[in-house]
């Protein structure tokens, strides 16, 4: 399953309320936190909604496998 790893770039101090609570919703409260989420339709939304206040990475599996002992 692919997946993101979205950073919060910018404030939400005068910002609308729905993409205060699109952030929170995401699980970004403050600046240069990271949250990495599952890729799905209602996350792409919600990415396009504040798009402005994050940056987005997809993160690429590498295909390892670890043994815990």
């Amino acid at each position: 399953m692919k997946k993101y790893k979205i950073t919060q770039i910018r404030s939400v101090i005068d910002r609308p309320e729905k993409q205060k609570r699109t952030m929170r919703a995401l699980g970004l409260r403050k600046i240069n936190r990271r949250v990495v989420v599952n890729v799905t339709p209602q996350i792409e939304g919600m990415i396009e909604k504040v798009k402005h206040l994050v940056a987005v990475e997809e993160i690429k599996k590498t295909g390892k496998k670890t043994k815990n002992i």
